[in-house]
């Protein structure tokens, strides 16, 4: 029989308890994961009840409200509240959502769980180190390129040209479908994962670059686009609704074209 090892310090232990002073009408608990590098203990899920009556709808607020209120010491990633950055991305009742979209009347019943996003090292609480995802992205060298000289306003393309681009040109990089890809939680040293192959095929399919070859080339690996096995995790998990694995999908097809 195969046995298997946990890290030390690995297994998530239950936490504290934040109960509401006073009794609320509409009162909902919150299991959220703690870890704190600083600290050689393991990580926790503590439990926040919150009064629904005096927080905003949205999870985000939630995680605010904990931290203005409960404790300051709470962790986790925001910015532009409207899902736009990509910044507060996690896991929440077991799917990866932007906590700035997610209402709190959409979870399910009862007592929700919050955790960072999947198989990512976790810097502290709900922050994982995405130092990885954005070397991957920089391999795929995300801007235009063009042998041309640069006009005097801007690259002029057709609107059937540009339709093209949609379903790309919208993803925030909020990494919420690679996160939840079988493949890249195996093989994310290697393979680039959904987010990223989107944000490639973003400049493979416009019309303006010049760089095509070098892109398919850069991509012609056993890893970095094969290992995608249509799952269709990426996108069912995307909040912004774009379809990565059809992107996977072309960027095959234009390989195969070119033989």
């Amino acid at each position: 029989m195969s046995e298997f090892a946990l890290p030390p310090n690995s297994k998530v232990l239950k936490g504290k308890q934040w109960p509401l002073p006073q009794k609320a009408k509409r009162a909902k608990r919150f299991q959220i994961y703690r870890w704190d590098p600083a600290k050689s203990t393991n990580p926790t899920m503590d439990t926040f009840e919150i009064d629904l009556d005096h927080c905003g709808p949205m999870v985000l607020d939630v995680l605010t409200k904990i931290n203005d209120q409960i404790d300051p010491t709470l962790s986790f990633r925001r910015s532009c509240r409207e899902g736009v950055c990509g910044s507060c991305a996690m896991n929440i009742d077991g799917k990866n959502h932007l906590a700035c979209l997610t209402t709190i009347d959409s979870l399910k019943k009862g007592t929700s769980r919050i955790t960072p996003l999947p198989h990512m090292t976790v810097l502290k609480d709900l922050v994982p180190d995405l130092t990885g995802l954005y070397a991957q992205y920089e391999l795929i060298e995300p801007w235009l390129q063009s042998d041309q000289p640069p006009p005097d306003r801007e690259r002029p393309q057709s609107p059937e040209d540009r339709a093209k681009l949609d379903g790309l040109w919208e993803c925030i990089l909020c990494f919420c479908c690679s996160t939840s890809c079988p493949s890249y939680w195996w093989n994310q040293d290697k393979y680039l994962g959904p987010s990223i192959l989107l944000q490639s095929y973003r400049w493979i399919a416009d019309s303006r670059d010049q760089a095509t070859g070098e892109r398919l080339d850069r991509l012609d690996d056993p890893f970095r686009l094969y290992r995608c096995h249509t799952i269709m995790n990426c996108t069912s998990a995307c909040p912004k609704g774009l379809n990565p694995a059809r992107a996977i999908a072309s960027t095959k097809e234009r390989m195969a074209e070119r033989g």
